[in-house]
């Protein structure tokens, strides 16, 4: 049944990379998930418990990816792009300051989907219009929608199950991962500010664009929302309630004023991805019943010293490339769920980091590949693949150490 799963597995990730025709994951996922039933390579009733621990997370993904939406309905993202080419005074350098302080915040609040697909074409079209180098600040989109989204439990689907699996309450997450979200972010900037030095030097600056409208409601609206996401935490409610109250108030406006349409809102919730979500999870599991947890149980380290947190977020950051990040944080997280907080939370170093070291690390990056060449915009596997060799063991440390130093000083 092992082979069954695995071929299975191996079929879901293929067809989830290269979507031909653009068709959706869900396609293959839901069939495969439903001849592992089918054979016995997993019981109903474990293949109904999957869905079922699934089914919350997956409704929070869906809040936030709305929520994502109706914040770029309302201008935020076209007020961002003008923000950051006037800030950046036509200055390259200066312009990848920006870009990293947008895309961090952007994939910590809203999400890395909200990087890739929202924010990406805007800074293409701003380093376009400003007439500067792309690649240094599309990099920086890519790299930061996987590496940035270590902050809150809302920023990534694998924080989401992370965030069930590690049993601590909105705050405490966020504070734990904060130093390791700054430790990565920070070394992110300095490896692409040396790698691109030559793209970023100073350029004749043009006249700066005018001042864009300031999203005044959705900001406070934001504001709001993450703060409500700290209070359901605290109340024992889930945070999605939270996020589905911004969805809301931004969807009531928006639609009062005709920024969104209800096919637009239906649209963003991305029902087809959250329907793969969950037959992956079933998929997984069927792996995992077969013999792949034993497996992966006799590679992880046992203690919760620091070289054992770094052999779990190295071991987290390779499986995320061979089988994606998605399906690995689905293996890893009932593994070490037992050795406490702290090794969840290396897992997620592991599996938000490490995808930033090939294309079929996540789906993001192929999204975000897939936007750019829609946009005339050509990538390179080789650049992309070195610069990943780069920078992701390097943040990886980083990161690990400032989590590991966090858990001695609380």
């Amino acid at each position: 049944m092992l082979i069954v799963s695995l071929v299975a597995l191996a079929v879901v990730l293929v067809f989830a990379i290269a979507r031909p025709a653009g068709w959706s994951e869900a396609w293959v996922a839901v069939p495969a998930a439903a001849v592992v039933i089918g054979v016995g390579a997993v019981s109903t009733a474990d293949a109904s418990a999957e869905v079922t621990r699934m089914l919350p997370v997956v409704g929070f993904l869906a809040a936030v990816l709305v929520l994502a939406s109706l914040c770029d309905d309302e201008g935020l993202f076209h007020a961002a792009g003008t923000w950051m080419a006037r800030g950046s005074g036509g200055q390259p350098r200066r312009l990848l300051g920006q870009v990293f302080l947008i895309a961090a915040a952007t994939t910590a609040i809203l999400s890395l989907d909200a990087t890739v697909v929202l924010l990406t074409p805007v800074v293409l079209a701003t380093v376009r219009a400003m007439r500067v180098p792309a690649r240094p600040h599309l990099y920086a989109t890519a790299h930061l929608a996987n590496s940035a989204s270590l902050l809150l439990p809302v920023s990534n689907l694998t924080n989401l199950l992370a965030f069930s699996a590690a049993g601590l309450t909105f705050t405490r997450f966020s504070g734990l991962m904060a130093a390791p979200w700054l430790a990565t972010v920070a070394v992110e900037y300095l490896l692409l500010r040396l790698v691109f030095r030559r793209d970023l030097a100073d350029v004749p600056a043009d006249t700066p664009p005018p001042a864009a409208e300031k999203p005044v409601f959705v900001l406070v609206v934001l504001g709001l929302t993450l703060v409500g996401f700290a209070v359901t935490s605290f109340a024992g409610l889930s945070p999605a309630w939270a996020a589905l109250a911004g969805a809301v108030v931004l969807g009531v406006r928006s639609l009062a004023q005709r920024r969104s349409t209800i096919g637009g809102i239906t649209r963003s919730l991305h029902i087809p991805f959250l329907v793969f979500v969950l037959a992956l999870a079933v998929v997984v599991k069927a792996v995992m019943v077969n013999g792949l947890d034993h497996f992966a149980a006799d590679l992880l380290p046992r203690d919760g010293g620091l070289p054992a947190l770094l052999g779990i977020a190295a071991l987290a950051a390779l499986l995320s490339n061979v089988v994606n990040n998605l399906p690995a944080v689905l293996v890893l997280l009932p593994l070490v769920a037992g050795g406490g907080p702290a090794a969840v939370l290396a897992v997620l170093i592991g599996v938000n980091i490490g995808p930033n070291l090939t294309y079929a690390g996540s789906l993001s990056n192929l999204l975000w590949r897939r936007i750019l060449h829609g946009q005339g915009e050509s990538t390179s596997v080789r650049e992309f693949t070195w610069l990943g060799m780069l920078t992701v063991p390097a943040c990886v440390v980083a990161a690990t150490v400032a989590l590991w130093a966090g858990f001695q000083i609380v």
